[in-house]
């Protein structure tokens, strides 16, 4: 127990920790900036199908940008490693590899795509007028998807240089620029549905283009030079590969489950089904909060493992840890208690809200099981292990199903027990491995 409060009383690790946090959780507050600017704007054009266009639009082009989340954390562990031996050159390739396989994943992404708008938006039967300018909003909203992934190597790396505050910067010029062009296009220009698409396109292209300038600055001072000659050869990129790979497989999964929520729950009754969505994003507003302290932990455990440093991987673990289960503790104690402001400020349909105040005790008890997830996937993360993180996440998915299989008598109790199971499942899983690994003096020599 003393090793661990001397770990909890090193302010350095604190300052650190908070320094990586703070423009992370502000991150993840910009991230929904984009998708309600374009969707505001779009509800001020006279017609309701402009608007639809631009929701059903937006969610299309989610689905390849959300997919390849994994060039943000595949990339992270590794920069964080070279970061933490010193490696400039290793920290250069890194990069090189990560913006080479975004605009790879793009380009492949654009080609698959193009073809199948048309089929894409009919899945959701739209109007004709609605469909029709939904595929020509995609067309070009298109454009602007290998800067979106371009930024998610960017963030990437620098979040594992530990250089948090340029990815806040480049989601905030990405942010603000798309709002800047759609007043200009839309208020001023009178383009409508296609001005809002090149502006979202456009904001994405500047804040591809201001990350490049961040890194090129950033190496400036880092000595070491990019090994173009190993980056011919298959060995130098596998490892890179297999834990995209693996971090893919594994977010697949997860939003396996969030789909079955909505399925299950739509088969409850509309009123279920939208309770489940209101009480969900309170996860999506733990998450602000839990999500920027574990990106803390990706970037000081990565680097602590490149460092050969247990002693700063086992600080980072125990503070990053710390404030995580006082943020989770905070966000059950708002839940429990202004829970039913937070359903009223959603909805003011009485069906709708008696409901998600039943289920309001699941949500409370939510952050006190999902904040263990968080954090270790943080050090899988950090540690470039995709292979356990799938696995854990599999077994995860897997028990689910079970139990709700199990609870289906229960209805939505059911469900809310069987998510909450699996929520737990998850750090139960990624825990074993840590200790496992621990044994094994895998983790930082």
């Amino acid at each position: 127990m003393k090793p661990l409060l001397d770990d909890w009383r090193h302010r350095p690790t604190h300052r650190r920790v908070w320094g990586l946090a703070t423009p992370m959780i502000l991150s993840n507050l910009s991230v929904p900036l984009v998708a309600l600017v374009d969707s505001a704007v779009a509800g001020h054009l006279p017609q309701t199908h402009e608007l639809g266009a631009v929701v059903v639009g937006s969610a299309v082009y989610a689905l390849p940008v959300w997919s390849m989340g994994f060039l943000r954390m595949g990339t992270t562990g590794f920069a964080a490693q070279a970061a933490g031996a010193g490696d400039g050159s290793a920290l250069r390739t890194v990069l090189v590899q990560a913006l080479a396989l975004a605009v790879l994943f793009a380009l492949a992404a654009v080609a698959l795509m193009l073809p199948l708008l048309p089929w894409l938006i009919a899945q959701m039967r739209p109007s004709a007028a609605l469909g029709s300018l939904g595929v020509d909003y995609l067309h070009l909203r298109l454009f602007g998807l290998p800067a979106a992934l371009l930024n998610y190597a960017l963030a990437g790396w620098f979040i594992g240089a530990q250089n948090a505050r340029v990815t806040l910067a480049l989601l905030l010029v990405t942010n603000l620029v798309n709002i800047a062009l759609n007043l200009w296009f839309v208020l001023g220009l009178r383009l409508g549905v296609p001005g809002i698409a090149l502006a979202s396109a456009g904001g994405e292209w500047c804040g591809a283009l201001f990350g490049l300038w961040r890194a090129r600055a950033a190496l400036r001072g880092t000595a070491g030079r990019i090994d173009w000659a190993a980056m011919r050869g298959w060995p130098h990129w596998r490892p890179l590969l297999a834990v995209n790979r693996d971090i893919f497989v594994r977010t697949l999964a997860l939003e396996g489950v969030f789909f079955s929520l909505s399925v299950v729950g739509t088969r409850l009754g509309d009123a279920t089904v939208a309770a489940n969505a209101l009480l969900l994003n309170g996860l999506m507003l733990t998450a602000f909060g839990l999500d920027g302290l574990a990106n803390a932990v990706e970037a000081l455990s990565g680097h602590a493992i490149g460092a050969r440093d247990p002693l700063a991987l086992r600080r980072a673990l125990v503070v990053a840890g710390g404030w995580s289960l006082l943020a989770s503790l905070g966000y059950a104690l708002f839940f429990a208690v202004a829970g039913h402001l937070f359903v009223d400020l959603q909805t003011d349909l009485p069906q709708v809200r008696a409901l998600a105040y039943r289920y309001l005790p699941w949500l409370a008890a939510l952050p006190l099981v999902a904040v263990w997830s968080y954090l270790l996937d943080g050090l899988f993360i950090g540690a470039t292990r995709g292979r356990e993180m799938r696995d854990g996440m599999l077994l995860s998915v897997a028990l689910f199903a079970l139990f709700a299989w199990l609870g289906r008598g229960l209805g939505n109790d059911g469900l809310w027990l069987a998510f909450l199971l699996f929520m737990l499942a998850r750090g139960l899983s990624l825990g074993w491995f840590a200790l496992r690994l621990g044994r094994r003096r895998a983790w930082a020599g």
